[in-house]
């Protein structure tokens, strides 16, 4: 008679390795870490089949810390390896762990063909907008006029607006989330999984060390509400403490309106995840110089589209040629010029 045996549920303390955490005290990524190791274990994958890939940086210590497959990469090129591996084994679940200079500046041309090649991994962009393990250079994404150690009298490069170059990119799936808000952050993390394509999540994260702060406006109590816009399918843009603030188009121009002062929930900008031109306007809100008044920072899903993935396409594509013309591989190798050596 055979028995059934039932393997055991996972728990987030079952993708925790033995090795000690090695970020500095208070940074942001032990609060992603934590989030990241919580949702693993609802994903209903084995760990076995769990890949993470990271490149150089302090968030790509990453693989260390999870008890899965995992590679610590070169500079700029866990983009690289997460797509070759991808499309060489569809059936793992690739997560790619990278900073904002390692994917936006040595890894930018990697990151991008990623996206337009819709390879179906996630793609997690801890932005901290300074280069931490290098010890405090300005990234790409630093504002204009930041100082450093690398910029004394202030940067004068314009910064990346990392959602809407994944936008440009003609990323299947781009959102935003926190390090300070778990909840959003383990809701993002499930949408990306659940996505069949290449999924980008920016995701702000505080490094106390080198440039503490940098998001505090949205994370803090007393400024959250009335900072932040967190987008929801097929609803109103409304924030502020009560919800008593919108934002409408007034012809492709975001503004803020008070409700009951000339305007209702029905009058707000209704959020539609399927429509790319919104949602370039979405990423482009708080750096768009035509926008006047202050905006809050969206949070969510910004656009999510279906577009074949590249690695079934190419499997296909293999299978179409192997049945045009089979391949007799000896037979290739030996051609017609073969010769004996005695």
């Amino acid at each position: 008679m055979s028995e059934t045996i039932t393997a055991p549920a996972l728990t987030a303390k079952d993708f925790a390795t033995d090795q000690e955490v090695r970020w500095c005290p208070g940074c942001g990524d032990y609060s992603i870490l934590a989030q990241v190791q919580k949702v693993m274990p609802t994903l209903g994958i084995p760990r076995e089949n769990i890949v993470i890939i990271s490149g150089i940086g302090c968030s790509s210590r990453f693989p260390y810390y999870m008890n899965t497959y995992g590679m610590h990469s070169i500079h700029g090129r866990a983009t690289a390896v997460a797509s070759g591996l991808k499309s060489s084994r569809p059936e793992l679940s690739v997560w790619v762990v990278t900073g904002d200079g390692d994917s936006l500046s040595i890894g930018g041309n990697h990151t991008i063909h990623l996206l337009r090649r819709n390879i179906d991994l996630n793609i997690l962009l801890f932005n901290n907008q300074i280069y931490g393990l290098t010890k405090g250079q300005y990234s790409p994404t630093s504002e204009a006029n930041k100082v450093t150690k690398s910029s004394p009298m202030g940067s004068i490069d314009h910064p990346f607006n990392p959602a809407a170059l994944a936008m440009g990119a003609d990323a299947t799936f781009v959102g935003r989330t926190m390090d300070r808000d778990p909840k959003h952050l383990q809701a993002m993390l499930l949408r990306a999984n659940g996505h069949r394509g290449a999924s980008f999540l920016e995701i702000y994260q505080n490094c106390n060390i080198f440039n503490d702060g940098a998001f505090e406006i949205f994370t803090e109590k007393g400024t959250k509400s009335q900072e932040t816009l967190f987008l929801e399918q097929g609803q109103p843009l409304l924030f502020g403490a009560n919800k008593e603030k919108g934002i409408r188009l007034n012809g492709f121009q975001p503004e803020v309106v008070t409700l009951g002062e000339g305007f209702s929930a029905d009058d707000c900008w209704i959020h539609d995840e399927k429509d790319m031109y919104k949602a370039q306007v979405l990423t482009r809100i708080f750096d768009d110089p035509r926008i006047e008044g202050h905006l809050p920072r969206p949070f969510g899903v910004f656009y999510e589209t279906s577009r074949p993935t590249y690695e079934v396409q190419m499997q296909e594509q293999i299978d179409e040629a192997m049945k045009r013309k089979p391949a007799d591989l000896d037979k290739l190798l030996r051609g017609n010029e073969v010769w004996t050596i005695s």
